[in-house]
C-alpha cells in the first residue's frame, strides 16, 4: 500500500470478516494481531445485535468495541457496557409501518414486523430483546425471541425495527418504501436479500458509528479503513479514508469503495490489511 497504514480498523462481520462457514481465517487473525502490535485500533460495525456477536469476538486476538444494530448500539464487550444507544420512538415505528404497507399496496398485508430492543447487557434474556409479530417469519435460525401482537412490538422503544416480506427481495421493497420515508423521520437500509428492511433512528449508520470510534481513538477520518459488503456498509465506506468492499459485495457497494478486494471465502479483508501489516 502506498497510502500510510490505518490507525482505525472497522470491519462489518457477515460476508466480510467471517467466512460463509462463519469462521475468522487464521491469516486474517493474523494480520489483526500484526496490526494490533502496532498499535491499531480494530473495531466490528455490524447489523447484527450485541447479544450475537460474541461467537465471532471469541475468534479474534482482540475484544474490539462493537457498532452493532448498523451503528445504533456502541458496545464495549469486555465490561459488557453500552457505551451509547440510538433508540426509535413507538410512534415513529407505528408511523415507518403504516407508510410501508400503503406503499407496499396489494403487498402491504404480506408485511410483518419485529423489534430489536437495546436493554442494558448482551445476556438479558433474549426475548425480551427480540420481539416478533405473529406473521414474522424468520431468515435465520430461531434462536431465542418473544411472540406479541404487532401492537405491543410497537409499544416500546426499539433500537431498530425489522420490516419483513417473504415474498419479496429486500431490493425490491427498499424500491418502493423508501420514497414513502422522510429520512428525517427514520433510516432504512437492509443487509440481506432475503425481504427484510432494517428501520434505525434518523441519521443512524455504521458512519455515525465510526465517527464515533474516531473520535474516541483520536484518529483521523484519512487513517481509517472500513470494510463491508451490503448496502447497510456504504455510508461508512464513503466516509473512511479507504473504504473496501468485499468481491462478494452488491455492485452499489463496490461503486461506493474507493477499491475491491476478494471475498470473504478467500479472505478479502487479509489481502488488503497484508499491504500495511
Amino acid at each position: 500500500m502506498t497510502t500510510p497504514p490505518p490507525q482505525l480498523i472497522v470491519s462489518d462481520i457477515d460476508g466480510t470478516l467471517i467466512t460463509s462457514a462463519e469462521r475468522v481465517p487464521e491469516r486474517l487473525r493474523a494480520v489483526l494481531g500484526r496490526a494490533v502490535d502496532k498499535q491499531c485500533a480494530v473495531a466490528l460495525a455490524t447489523g447484527r445485535p450485541h447479544r450475537w456477536i460474541f461467537p465471532v469476538l471469541e475468534q479474534l486476538p482482540v475484544r474490539p468495541v462493537c457498532a452493532t444494530a448498523n451503528g445504533a448500539v456502541l458496545y464495549d464487550p469486555v465490561t459488557d457496557t453500552i457505551l451509547r444507544a440510538h433508540e426509535l420512538a413507538p410512534d415513529t415505528m407505528r408511523d415507518v409501518v403504516a407508510r410501508a404497507r400503503a406503499a407496499l399496496g396489494e403487498r402491504g398485508v404480506q408485511m410483518s414486523v419485529a423489534v430489536e430492543r437495546c436493554g442494558t447487557s448482551a445476556f438479558d434474556p433474549e426475548g425480551e430483546l427480540f420481539v416478533v409479530s405473529p406473521q414474522y417469519v424468520h431468515t435465520w435460525e430461531a434462536q431465542g425471541f418473544s411472540v406479541c401482537e404487532e401492537a405491543e412490538v410497537l409499544a416500546e422503544p426499539a433500537v431498530k425495527l425489522l420490516l419483513r416480506n417473504e415474498y419479496m427481495t429486500s431490493a425490491q421493497m427498499y424500491e418502493a418504501i423508501a420514497p414513502a420515508l422522510d429520512p428525517r423521520v427514520a433510516h432504512l437500509t437492509y443487509s440481506m436479500s432475503e425481504g427484510m428492511l432494517e428501520v434505525a433512528a434518523p441519521g443512524v449508520t455504521k458512519r455515525l458509528a465510526v465517527e464515533d470510534l474516531a473520535r474516541r481513538y483520536g484518529v483521523e477520518r484519512e487513517r481509517v479503513v472500513c470494510f463491508g459488503d451490503m448496502p447497510n456498509d456504504i455510508e461508512m465506506l464513503r466516509w473512511a479514508g479507504v473504504g473496501v468492499a468485499m468481491g462478494n459485495a452488491a455492485p452499489v457497494v463496490k461503486e461506493a469503495a474507493d477499491l475491491v478486494t476478494d471475498t470473504n471465502d478467500e479472505c478479502g479483508v487479509a489481502q488488503v490489511l497484508e499491504g500495511w501489516f
